[in-house]
Parts: structure tokens; C-alpha cells; sequence
């Protein structure tokens, strides 16, 4: 289908350098909390939400005005969520009562590839990558995250083929930008 568009408006002037990809752990809409962690959210039918904070509060995080969606990489990080996957348990591999679903996983590529663009970031696993990758990739801790590491929708996937797969399909819809 017709993938959404990043309001102009949503987009600040400002440099980023990282786009890190999360769930909820919600329902398939966003909650308030959902709204002032992340920058672009992603509900059940693949709409797309804009939280509370604009991209430009996580220019700098200094003065403690920003989403702040992942451990000690808040700055110059942009948080884009899937809302899904209440009650999802790692390991054996549960999606808990909201599933992720294939057309919110295709819209966050799309949403991705469009940052990508618009903020000149190279698709690299330290510069694209899921929360569940941050702690390998960059070497902050993340307290167990796991997120958006396992797909419902293709669970044989290990973690490290969801971050492959993450970045192949985003540098394939960068390119047809």
C-alpha cells in the first residue's frame, strides 16, 4: 500500500545524527506516555502520530527537555515507535495480545528511510538500528531491551537478521526516495 508521509511541520532544522527504532510494549494507539518518549509513532493500521517532543528537543538534552526513548542516546537521536506488543515476553518468543503487525513494520521503514533522507544519515548499524541493538552496536547499556528485535510476523528471525533486515529495507526505500 501507499505509505505515509512525514509532515513537513514535523520535521526541525536541526542536525541528527541516529534514528533508533522502538514498540511501545502498548496497545495498537499510542498512550500519553508513548507520545512524550518517541518522535513518530505508529499505530495498528500504520498511521502515523507525532509526540510531544519535536526532533529539535533532542538536539541537545541537556536541559532535560526531550523524548527520551533510549538510555544515554537521547542526543541527536531521533525515537521512532511501533505501538504494539503488550504483554511480549523474549524468551520463548510471545507477541503478547497486540502483535506486531507487517504494515506497521513496512510504514517505520518507510518513516526511517524518510528521516534518512531528510536529515543526510547514512544507513549504518549505528546510525539506523532497533533499541535492542544499541547496547551491541554502541556500546550503551539498555537494561535488556529487546525491542523491535523480534517480528510476529516473521519469528525465526534472530535479532541480528532483524537488524540486517531493518536496514536492507530501509536503504532500499531510501534509494527510491
Amino acid at each position: 500500500g501507499v505509505m505515509p508521509t512525514i509532515p513537513k511541520a514535523w520535521l526541525s532544522n536541526v542536525e541528527m545524527r541516529r534514528i533508533i527504532c522502538h514498540w511501545t510494549a502498548g496497545g495498537y494507539a499510542p498512550s500519553e506516555n508513548d507520545l512524550h518518549h518517541y518522535h513518530i509513532l505508529i499505530d495498528g493500521s500504520g498511521s502515523l502520530h507525532r509526540g510531544t517532543h519535536t526532533i529539535a528537543d533532542n538536539s541537545s538534552t541537556a536541559d532535560g527537555d526531550y523524548a527520551a526513548h533510549t538510555l544515554g542516546t537521547n542526543t541527536r537521536s531521533i525515537g521512532v515507535s511501533v505501538c504494539c506488543m503488550a504483554g511480549a515476553q523474549e524468551s520463548p518468543f510471545k507477541s503478547g495480545s497486540f502483535p506486531m503487525r507487517k504494515i506497521q513494520w513496512d510504514a517505520m521503514v518507510d518513516v526511517v528511510a524518510q528521516l534518512c533522507k531528510a536529515y543526510s544519515i547514512p544507513v549504518t548499524p549505528t546510525t539506523v538500528l532497533g533499541h535492542g541493538e544499541v547496547q551491541k552496536n554502541i556500546g550503551n547499556p539498555q537494561n535488556g531491551k529487546w525491542d523491535p528485535m523480534k517480528l510476529s510476523f516473521a519469528a525465526s528471525l534472530t535479532k541480528a537478521q532483524v537488524g540486517k533486515k531493518l536496514r536492507d529495507e530501509v536503504q532500499t526505500a531510501l534509494d527510491n526516495l
